[in-house]
């Protein structure tokens, strides 16, 4: 099996043009390649090592990622059939990789699907990615061999949810109690609702640019852009709007 592209921007183009070549006996005729991201090193290591040995399960992990930026950079110089997306990422978050690679979640010839790997069960994050474009979403309890049917079935074009989750997410799309869109929120972008969540929870400028790996000065601009879009005047303000729809 090849090495998997480090989550550098630099590597990965070889491993995309390289031809695919057939797994062994105990993989069949099945083989899909893989971009693992997750924040944590030791975590996509124990997943390589689960789901990664291509000739048995016919997974072949092109690439890794640790942040937003550099899962984009991997996915667009592998493409990879499936990405294992981390829902919490440095850089805006598994919903942000999903904004950046909606082009090639689109693309009808060669489409890269996602699904979401998380820890996390909380409702905001599993409507959030499968709003995004995600094909599913199974948490990190999963065993290996469920790992790779789950990776095998989004490629085919499934949706695959993890047991506990499927229900939720069915009843979350058709209650007719679902709470109805908010506009006025859906005119922001990801990045402009992680500001304004961060700025109605009491972080400073630099707090906020540390956390998203972003400057103070583009933290102003966001915050500018949010306070124009949804016609407020000063962050106070923001304060007030973000904790009546509970987004705090």
């Amino acid at each position: 099996m090849s090495d998997p592209t480090e989550a550098n921007g630099t590597a990965g183009a070889g491993e995309a043009a390289r031809p695919t070549q057939p797994a062994g006996d105990g993989a069949g005729e099945r083989r899909v390649r893989v971009v693992l991201v997750d924040d944590h090193r030791m975590f996509r290591t124990g997943v390589q090592a689960e789901i990664g040995q291509t000739a048995e399960t016919g997974v072949e992990v092109v690439g890794e990622a640790a942040d937003v930026d550099q899962a984009v950079t991997v996915i667009t110089a592998t493409r990879p059939e499936v990405v294992l997306l981390d829902v919490h990422l440095p850089g805006g978050g598994g919903v942000e990789v999903l904004r950046r690679c909606a082009p090639l979640m689109s693309d009808t010839e060669r489409p890269v699907r996602f699904l979401a790997l998380s820890v996390s069960d909380a409702a905001e994050d599993v409507i959030g990615v499968i709003r995004g474009g995600a094909r599913g979403y199974v948490t990190k309890t999963i065993t290996g061999t469920d790992l790779v049917n789950s990776v095998f079935r989004v490629q085919e074009g499934d949706a695959v949810f993890s047991p506990r989750l499927a229900g939720f997410v069915l009843d979350a799309f058709a209650s007719t109690d679902a709470p109805p869109v908010d506009e006025d929120l859906d005119r922001l972008t990801q990045r402009e609702r992680e500001v304004l969540r961060l700025i109605a929870r009491g972080y400073a400028y630099k707090e906020i640019a540390k956390q998203l790996y972003i400057s103070v000065k583009t933290v102003e601009s966001h915050v500018s852009a949010v306070l124009r879009k949804l016609q407020l005047s000063n962050r106070h303000e923001l304060t007030r709007w973000a904790t009546a729809r509970r987004l705090v």
